[in-house]
């Protein structure tokens, strides 16, 4: 509105200077003075009318789902015309470009998913003929691979599952002891041909969570401490100045100092991923995942070539809820 008011102060200069030239009544200028005034009065209640016109048309068109088309301002001069042109041409492009993309998705989706429900089929496969023939030689390499490719598998499975908003959760009062339990038994053959020695005694404690999530959380967590201990010991204990805090601690290799900020991140797999090749950089990943879907808390404590404490406080806190 500035080049008006300037246009404005202008012609009232213009105009006194007229009237002062041809010595002109002053009462004719102020009258002049009045009449402009009031038109030009007039004339900022229109334009303050159309700016508040376009302004709600913009402001309308940041809502989600709106027809851009049809919400634009109208009767424009033919440069915002043109600027309207390119912005749905632009708009259109997008809109085809997400439309790629969420097909493309969708399809890597299905694909994967089918995978990994194909793959479970030579693991059952091969499993039935081990428990058949258990005695064959090389029968114990074999079922360690083999619990690790499900591992693999399973680990894919659950990320895909825990990625998704509308994920359900069974919230219930499980035994703590049961869960633990069916964890170690389930890597028996891992703690027996590696020569790692247990130490549990039973916790006696009860939890208020989703059992199969926990169960899935424990696996993640003690799979990693069984790539990185050979020959030494697994303790799982709750903390005894933290009741409600599950501990699972090894005295492996350990993760150094610079890799403790970075091992909950996507993909992560820190020196002894990498020296070793026994990381994928997704369970660490998926564990945090977990905890903070039931609403739990994971921390890390870890010395290089001293070993690594897990802390799972179990406590019930607000949930988390994910895009």
């Amino acid at each position: 509105m500035r080049p008006q008011f300037i246009l404005y102060s202008g012609m009232l200069f213009f105009f006194s200077a007229v009237y002062w030239l041809g010595q002109l009544p002053l009462d004719l200028l102020f009258y002049t003075i009045e009449l402009t005034a009031f038109l030009f009065f007039l004339y900022l209640l229109a334009q303050f009318y159309r700016y508040a016109k376009r302004y709600e048309g913009l402001h309308n068109i940041q809502k989600d789902n709106i027809d851009l088309e049809n919400h634009l301002p109208k009767n424009m001069d033919p440069a915002d015309e043109l600027y309207q042109e390119k912005i749905l041409s632009l708009v259109a492009q997008l809109r085809e470009t997400e439309q790629r993309f969420s097909e493309k998705n969708s399809e890597q989706l299905e694909y994967f998913t089918l995978w990994l429900h194909q793959i479970k089929t030579p693991i059952a496969a091969i499993s039935l003929l081990m428990q058949s023939q258990p005695k064959q030689p090389l029968t114990k390499q074999v079922k360690q691979e083999l619990l690790r490719l499900e591992d693999y598998t399973h680990m894919a499975l659950n990320y895909l599952k825990i990625e998704e908003s509308g994920t359900d959760l069974d919230f219930i009062e499980i035994d703590l002891d049961d869960i633990i339990k069916k964890t170690i038994k389930k890597y028996s053959i891992i703690f027996i041909y590696n020569h790692i020695s247990l130490e549990y005694e039973d916790t006696r404690a009860s939890v208020l969570t989703d059992g199969k999530w926990l169960q899935i959380l424990l696996e993640q967590i003690l799979s990693n401490s069984l790539k990185y201990t050979t020959g030494g010991t697994i303790k799982i204990y709750l903390d005894p100045e933290k009741p409600e805090t599950l501990v699972i601690e090894d005295n492996g290799m350990g993760i150094r100092a610079e890799d403790l900020p970075r091992i909950f991140e996507k993909g992560y797999s820190g020196l002894n991923g990498r020296l070793h090749e026994k990381s994928t950089g997704l369970g660490l990943f998926l564990s945090q995942k977990i905890v903070q879907r039931l609403g739990h808390q994971l921390t890390i404590e870890s010395v290089m070539g001293e070993g690594t404490k897990v802390f799972i406080n179990l406590a019930r806190k607000e949930l988390e809820l994910f895009d």
